[in-house]
């Protein structure tokens, strides 16, 4: 890990695109409860704040740069996370709908998944037997046939236009071992650059398990191919949000947490808020003596180019 600082980073990604209205009362759904929640997760000690967009009528996720210029302005005046927005929108948007709010929001940080896969959460629809919104149960049924794109043109594209074009950093997104190697590809192009911010991420079906040991090599493959250029996240889905979170921190890792990747607060509970999450991370980890970066910290950290240097 890069010796910038030993502080942890907490990322919150607060709504995502695959957990659905009907899931939770939780769920950040429009312009304004995404704003607030990232307000609050930031509050609770997020330093970073990692945003989808949803339709304000029915929460479907959406790819509309207008709706995402309702919550970006209001988050950025009342706290100063770092904002990151998503490149990969949801298995359903082509690649011009998923670049087309960062393209014009220019931010500090996109998430940018390093390869195409299966992304499955068919499972969860057999958990309701009825629906707030008429798509939900198709969409969410329906992902055991699709796939998440994202070759390596549009892999090389997206850090060409983003990165070279609007100096944004990225959360390299990596589901499993071949996307760190697949990322050692695009730095020895030149086109990722140190330091990197890597997202170890178990748990998707479709990708690595979220087993310790998976964890472990990761984080020995990322220390093979990168040396000392790179800080590290862990994410974890579901019931291994916490587990493999915290564990990454003893490694010397950040965090990410927030409802996009869990509802849960603890065992069949239902978070209240995402802030709950992060306050909950934040207590974890601090009482392992780990000491929480602020936004300003992790700008430092990740050399990103500041909230000045944003489109919104």
């Amino acid at each position: 890990m890069r010796k910038t600082t030993n502080k942890t980073i907490i990322s919150c990604a607060v709504t995502g695109a695959v957990h659905t209205p009907t899931m939770s009362p939780a769920l950040p759904v429009t312009p304004a409860e995404i704003a607030e929640a990232s307000v609050e997760a930031c509050k609770a000690g997020a330093a970073i704040i990692h945003l989808h967009a949803r339709d304000p009528i029915d929460g479907r996720p959406t790819p509309d740069p207008a709706v995402y210029q309702q919550f970006l302005p209001a988050i950025k005046e009342r706290c100063d996370a770092v904002i990151n927005i998503t490149t990969g929108g949801s298995t359903r948007m082509s690649l011009q709908d998923r670049l087309a709010a960062p393209l014009a929001a220019k931010p500090e940080l996109c998430s940018l998944n390093l390869g195409s896969m299966n992304f499955v959460y068919s499972q969860m629809a057999d958990k309701y037997d009825s629906w707030k919104y008429d798509w939900e149960r198709d969409y969410v049924a329906g992902s055991d046939d699709v796939i998440f794109r994202n070759t390596f043109r549009d892999i090389e594209g997206i850090l060409r236009q983003l990165g070279e074009g609007h100096g944004a950093r990225f959360e390299f997104e990596c589901y499993d071992v071949g996307h760190l190697y697949s990322l050692a590809h695009f730095v020895d192009k030149g086109l990722a650059k140190a330091p990197l911010f890597i997202q170890l991420i178990l748990g998707i079906k479709g990708g690595i398990g979220a087993h310790p040991e998976h964890l472990l090599h990761m984080k020995a493959t990322a220390d093979r191919l990168f040396g000392d250029d790179y800080v590290f996240s862990v994410m974890a889905a579901g019931k291994h949000q916490i587990p493999l979170a915290s564990m990454g921190a003893i490694m010397g890792g950040s965090v990410r947490v927030g409802l996009e990747d869990s509802l849960y607060i603890g065992r069949g509970k239902l978070a209240a808020s995402n802030a709950e999450q992060v306050a909950k991370i934040r207590t974890v980890l601090e009482s392992l003596s780990i000491e929480i970066a602020t936004p300003e910290e992790a700008r430092k950290m990740l050399d990103l180019k500041g909230a000045s240097n944003v489109g919104f």
